[in-house]
């Protein structure tokens, strides 16, 4: 069995991974550590977790064999200055710590897409979780970026559910903001922009043209909804690029290229990516659909865990979405 610690055990990519590893064949949690928290049961907190397990929260860890930091971002670094964590314990990060500055002390994280790292995964003991935005987007574009086809400005309009912006609330995750409203953030200077950019460079991607993002926020709680287009070379037919798409992501068990339009529900509550590709008017148009906190945060958190520990890819991960 795997020995799991999860710090920053009260948000909800915690929660999440809380749902999904309690149900793990191949793990048993050590601790959920949380200095806010300490005694109160995990359950008081993760209301969908009552019933299910007797854990509570604590300050300290025993002695796991991987750790689960689910702390706010810029708080990892801090959280592993402050503590001798043995080498051989595996990180998985889910904050944006190690997205673009992988070396801290003695150790060197690998960024977690399996679709794009999966055999350098399964050889580190230190990964950096990719960014919800970033996993739809990228996800959408690797096959072209693994051709170097990426030669016109990308243009993406993605809009995400409020769980996205964290557990704490704020002025625009409140309901009375959010309920039957719409709105941009961060136009052009979105974080993930630059790991983003990263992996479609090492994707094999030689000069990667702009990549224009607009964010938005939306009156739903989670999952991710990615519209993507650039110019396209009309000499290659529609059937021809998504066989492209098919062919680079046949041996992923979470990514799935639907002939048919897609939509977000198709999605929410599994660690899926659904992708969809048309070609209009010599543009290339990808619709790319995730649940931010499981393909985007925890689901491929576990994922990595199980690449790291030798285990098949989706094991704990089977999970069922609602599409009504």
């Amino acid at each position: 069995m795997i020995n799991v610690s999860i710090v920053g055990g009260t948000g909800y990519t915690a929660g999440e991974l809380l749902r999904i590893l309690l149900n793990h064949p191949h793990v048993q949690i050590d601790s959920v550590i949380s200095s806010t928290s300490v005694g109160t049961p995990v359950s008081d907190v993760h209301r969908d977790l009552f019933g299910e397990t007797d854990l509570r929260f604590t300050d300290t860890f025993n002695n796991p064999d991987v750790i689960f930091l689910c702390l706010g971002h810029g708080l990892s670094r801090n959280f592993l200055d402050e503590n001798d964590i043995p080498e051989k314990c595996k990180i998985i990060d889910l904050g944006n710590d190690f997205r673009n500055s992988p070396d801290y002390a003695n150790r060197n994280f690998v960024f977690g897409l399996c679709e794009l790292n999966r055999e350098k995964i399964r050889e580190t003991n230190n990964v950096a979780n990719p960014g919800c935005f970033a996993t739809s987007i990228i996800l959408a574009l690797l096959p072209l970026a693994s051709e170097n086809k990426l030669k016109e400005d990308v243009h993406v309009h993605a809009i995400t559910g409020s769980t996205g912006a964290g557990k704490r609330p704020v002025e625009t995750t409140h309901f009375s903001y959010r309920d039957n409203n719409i709105s941009v953030y961060k136009p052009f200077a979105h974080q993930h922009i630059e790991e983003i950019r990263n992996a479609l460079t090492y994707a094999g991607n030689k000069e990667l043209p702009a990549i224009n993002f607009i964010p938005m926020r939306g009156d739903f709680p989670r999952g991710i909804f990615a519209s993507v287009y650039t110019k396209w070379d009309s000499s290659v037919s529609e059937s021809e690029v998504v066989e492209l798409y098919k062919n680079y992501y046949k041996d992923s068990p979470s990514v799935f290229v639907s002939d048919e339009p897609i939509s977000l529900k198709e999605v929410v509550n599994t660690n899926k990516c659904l992708l969809h590709i048309e070609l209009h008017n010599g543009y290339i148009h990808i619709t790319s659909i995730i649940d931010n906190l499981l393909k985007g945060a925890s689901g491929q958190a576990v994922q990595n865990m199980n690449l790291m520990f030798g285990l098949e890819e989706s094991t704990g991960l089977k999970l069922k979405g609602s599409a009504f």
